[in-house]
């Protein structure tokens, strides 16, 4: 199998180590200078966390080939999975030429993040071949990926993406309509944003806020989501129990919610505190990816060479 990656930043890597992982031949286009050198680095750093799921990073790098010119690139390949840059009219010169030059049964992924398909479509003879397959970042770890149709994707393009996305391990979910920043990233933004609130505020720390996160919420809702936690906090009647007698106290809480701007006194701080963390980046994100690998072979849902 071919899978041919547009773009090779954060996600299009993550991506390639996964695909690759798999046993996928994967080709990387991406015009930029100094791009294989800035793949093979990364795929470097993911390679160990690959082989803690269970998949062999040996040989990686012989699965991942480059070819600047997407014509080329796409030509043979089986799946396109795009991750340029969150511009319109990019996307359209991007997929204008994949339609031209990838085969007619080639998938077509694109890994907006807040675009959609039905306008990204728009540049497409065939606008029924275009899905979305929205990741959370990193694709090669964390297992949604968000499957958005169009107003004009066939039925047969969501259940490919389905498909090839089951086949890597991952966990994608169809949204049945499309909505401003898909699902998980508005959850993320309605979250964060009491979050820079109680920060501003002067509340807590935001290493405090982490450790209230983690220490509650996230814990409880990496087995159970916010419905399904209500529903058994609301005892044996369940959340419709919860809803009469807990609902009104929730909605005037709602009310009561921040609503911080990003100014620069705020970004300012926000920033300030981000220095206490413990660590540099590559550090943190290294421990981060360790958890998070250790919390999903808890859970059952990482991704491994069972799902081939």
């Amino acid at each position: 199998m071919k899978a041919t990656i547009v773009g090779g930043g954060v996600i299009g890597v993550s991506w390639a180590g996964l695909m690759a992982a798999h046993g996928i031949d994967v080709v990387i286009s991406d015009p930029a200078p100094g791009i294989e050198d800035v793949v093979h680095a990364g795929l470097a750093e993911l390679a160990p966390s690959l082989d803690e799921l269970g998949l062999s990073s040996a040989g990686l790098t012989d699965r991942v080939t480059f070819e600047p010119d997407l014509a080329r690139a796409v030509d043979g390949t089986d799946v396109v999975q795009e991750n340029g840059p969150e511009r319109l009219d990019l996307k359209h010169q991007i997929w204008t030429t994949i339609e031209a030059n990838a085969p007619a049964h080639a998938l077509f992924l694109t890994s907006t993040s807040g675009i959609p398909a039905t306008d990204i479509a728009t540049a497409l003879q065939a606008p029924e071949r275009l899905v979305v397959g929205h990741p959370f970042n990193p694709p090669h770890l964390i297992p949604l990926v968000e499957v958005v149709p169009g107003q004009q994707t066939s039925a047969e393009a969501v259940q490919g993406a389905v498909d090839f996305y089951t086949s890597l391990g991952k966990k994608p979910i169809v949204l049945a309509k499309e909505v401003p920043g898909f699902v998980a990233n508005r959850l993320q933004a309605a979250i964060f944003r009491e979050c820079v609130h109680l920060v501003a505020e002067g509340v807590v720390t935001e290493q405090q806020l982490d450790e209230v996160v983690t220490s509650s919420l996230g814990q409880r809702w990496a087995v159970s989501g916010p419905f399904l936690s209500f529903h058994l906090g609301g005892g044996p009647g369940g959340l419709p129990h919860f809803l009469e007698h807990l609902g009104p106290g929730l909605q005037k809480r709602w009310g009561q919610l921040g609503t911080p701007n990003l100014d620069e006194p705020t970004k300012a701080l926000l920033s300030k505190q981000a220095d206490d963390f413990g660590g540099t980046v590559a550090e943190l994100a290294k421990k981060r990816d360790s958890a998070q690998i250790a919390l999903m072979k808890a859970l059952g849902t990482a991704p491994s060479e069972d799902s081939q």
